[in-house]
């Protein structure tokens, strides 16, 4: 009774180990499948991904080399503000205060000439006697410009 009790846990074993090896053998020769898939996917992804990587360095260096001729016109305009800006400003500068200083002799000119401001001295202070003028809207000392 003990052979066949040892014979039968034997068969159970057997048969359990069986059909256990025979689902490791599915799952290799699936997982082997995938891994074929995968590579034969991914070949031609990395010759893409190669391709882009190569056109994305030829646009970098494309665009170094706009970037260093951009430096190159800024390092020029630079000079060219730098020179127009020593030859013209001195002499603009002058021009514009001559304009201005005629402007201001004309401007006088036609203007009547302000009487003479008496002052009167309060304790030590000097005060023009006409503050009137303030008033009416004229600044006794000329306008401003």
């Amino acid at each position: 009774m003990a052979g066949i009790l040892v014979a039968v846990f034997w068969a159970i074993l057997v048969s359990f180990l069986a059909v256990v090896l025979v689902r490791l053998a599915q799952t290799l020769r699936a997982t082997t499948k995938l891994v074929a898939d995968v590579t034969e996917q991914a070949v031609p992804l990395l010759a893409d991904a190669s391709d882009t990587v190569r056109s994305a360095r030829t646009q970098l260096d494309k665009v170094d080399a706009i970037a260093t001729d951009v430096q190159e016109v800024t390092s020029n305009a630079s000079a060219l503000s730098t020179t127009v800006a020593s030859t013209f400003g001195g002499p603009l500068v002058k021009v514009a205060a001559f304009g201005y200083g005629v402007r201001r002799a004309i401007g006088r000119k036609s203007d009547p000439e302000p009487e003479t401001t008496r002052r009167s001295v309060l304790v030590g202070r000097t005060v023009p006697s006409a503050r009137g003028r303030k008033r009416n809207g004229r600044n006794p000392r000329g306008p401003k410009d």
